[in-house]
């Protein structure tokens, strides 16, 4: 066998969608190299293949299988309670690539994490940065963040204090007489944030990048209200919600047209305002105050705020809003004559199945394509012309289950060879194109299924499309095992490795 076969037959084989599982198994062995990480992290495993891999002994397994987001999280609860802090913050820290829609961990993981008195028996990460890691991931659900206040363990509550303006006065004055005196504390310690004298005292011992933030969410006093007009750092007051109405006046006055059009789209904005915006010299400003009529609220705000600006390659994520608009509001902007409109509405993925196709054949780009990536619903053709056209959302629309993978032949001749590479995997082709210039084409086109396992033998010799050959679901699992044979260090090593269920295992240094 030649060497530069060695790593393609067993990249191939890890990614290999029919690998049955004591081939993986066998690839959990150190000698595999870099593809047993990239068969951990990359790729759905059979539960035999978790099983094996959550009680490796070598954590480098075990913090590859942490980050994978193919496998259900529910699977990798034994990893919050792993003996190295390194494979917990993995599995904190979400799954890598990170999508654009995070999938939530299951309330048993986020509590194991949220409430570890330690981190690990190797000391790298600490509890608490775990916890941060966790706190960033986006893996919490609101259904937790909305029930962490109301938690029977004392640390989750302590964990609900920290997002203060997030719960209701009910929940808060619940904290702020918790029969747990730590729960009390913290408490009172995070009531800062809706006491404006509290809030003037604490400003001063803020870092710079944290300042904009407080003053864009906390409740001010009027004297440091004043020194924001004095400093000329009125920006975050356009936005906050708690801005008392006469600042409200100056602000809507204010020379600077970008805070005149923040305050023009706000719920609480005096309707005398309002009108006077909606005439106001600058035309940007006119669309904000005519793009949400009266009456308004916060929510639909915010709606429109994640929207307007952002273009047609806009990658950010996709995560349930903390407040969402009705239902009814959603379906009036999908009808609106307003682009800006039928764009926010495109990112409900709850609009009924009749308004999805109007807008999957909007003139207007962008509501098409945040249509295509964010609504359930969104028409296969839809999805495929996105693709093929806007390149920044392949990796999101590759995960997607109605992006069309058949009937792909007319884009063999495309010259984008990310778009070729998915046309070479349609299994309806005849004859897949195994001479493309392009090596992800080539290997796409190795690894089609359409191919027969006799086609397969020359590809597996030939090291530009081995690869690709070795992941075809045609490669019979008798002649995956003799690639390892081939490729596996050790006579032991032919035979799957044994796993005993329940086993505690070892963790060593990274």
């Amino acid at each position: 066998m030649s060497d530069s076969l060695r790593e393609p037959w067993l990249r191939g084989i890890a990614l290999n969608p029919a690998a049955p599982s004591d081939v993986l198994i066998r690839l959990l062995d150190a000698s595999a190299g870099p593809a047993r990480r990239l068969m951990c992290e990359s790729r759905d495993l059979p539960d035999e293949v978790i099983d094996a891999a959550l009680r490796h002994p070598d954590l480098q397994v075990r913090r590859a299988l942490a980050i994978n987001r193919h496998v259900d999280p529910a699977s990798l609860a034994p990893l919050a309670t792993d003996p190295s802090s390194t494979v917990r913050g993995r599995l904190a820290g979400s799954p890598w690539p990170r999508p654009r829609r995070v999938r939530p961990l299951p309330d048993d993981i986020l509590v194991t994490l949220l409430t570890a008195q330690d981190s690990g028996e190797d000391g790298l990460l600490t509890a608490q940065e775990i916890i941060q890691e966790l706190l960033s991931s986006r893996q919490i659900p609101l259904s937790f963040h909305r029930a962490m206040a109301d938690h029977e363990h004392p640390a989750i509550r302590i964990r609900a204090s920290s997002r203060w303006q997030f719960l209701t006065p009910e929940q808060r004055q619940a904290l702020l007489h918790d029969p747990d005196p730590a729960v009390r504390e913290a408490a009172r310690e995070n009531s800062w944030e809706l006491d404006p004298e509290a809030v003037e005292a604490v400003l001063p011992t803020i870092g710079s990048l944290s300042k904009p933030f407080v003053l864009g969410t906390c409740v001010l006093s009027p004297a440091l209200v004043e020194q924001c007009f004095a400093d000329g750092t009125v920006h975050p007051l356009a936005r906050n919600p708690h801005t008392p109405a006469d600042p409200l006046t100056r602000l809507a006055r204010h020379p600077d047209a970008e805070i005149r059009k923040t305050v023009a789209a706000r719920p609480d904005l005096d309707p005398d305002l309002a009108t006077a915006l909606a005439q106001d010299p600058d035309e940007a400003v006119r669309t904000r105050a005519r793009l949400h009529p009266f009456p308004r609220t916060w929510p639909e705000y915010w709606a429109i705020e994640r929207v307007i600006g952002h273009g047609p390659d806009c990658t950010c994520p996709i995560d349930e809003p903390a407040t969402e608009p009705a239902p009814d509001w959603y379906t009036a902007c999908a009808a609106s004559e307003e682009p800006v409109l039928r764009r926010v509405a495109a990112t409900w993925p709850g609009l009924p199945p009749h308004l999805v196709r109007p807008l999957s054949q909007d003139d207007d780009e962008e509501v098409r394509v945040r249509l295509a990536c964010h609504h359930p619903l969104a028409p296969p053709a839809l999805l495929l012309a996105v693709f093929v056209t806007r390149p920044a959302h392949r990796p999101h629309l590759l995960t997607l289950p109605h992006l069309p993978r058949t009937g792909l032949a007319h884009l063999l001749t495309h010259p984008d060879p990310e778009v070729r590479t998915l046309a070479a995997a349609d299994p309806t082709l005849p004859a897949p194109p195994l001479t493309d210039p392009d090596a992800s084409v080539r290997r796409a086109a190795a690894a089609n299924p359409a191919l027969r396992p006799d086609a397969l033998e020359p590809l597996l010799t030939d090291p530009r499309t081995a690869e690709g050959a070795a992941s075809n679901p045609s490669l019979p699992a008798p002649r995956m095992h003799t690639l390892l044979d081939h490729c596996l260090e050790g006579a032991a090593l032919r035979r799957p490795p044994t796993f005993v269920r329940g086993q505690k295992s070892g963790g060593t240094r990274s």
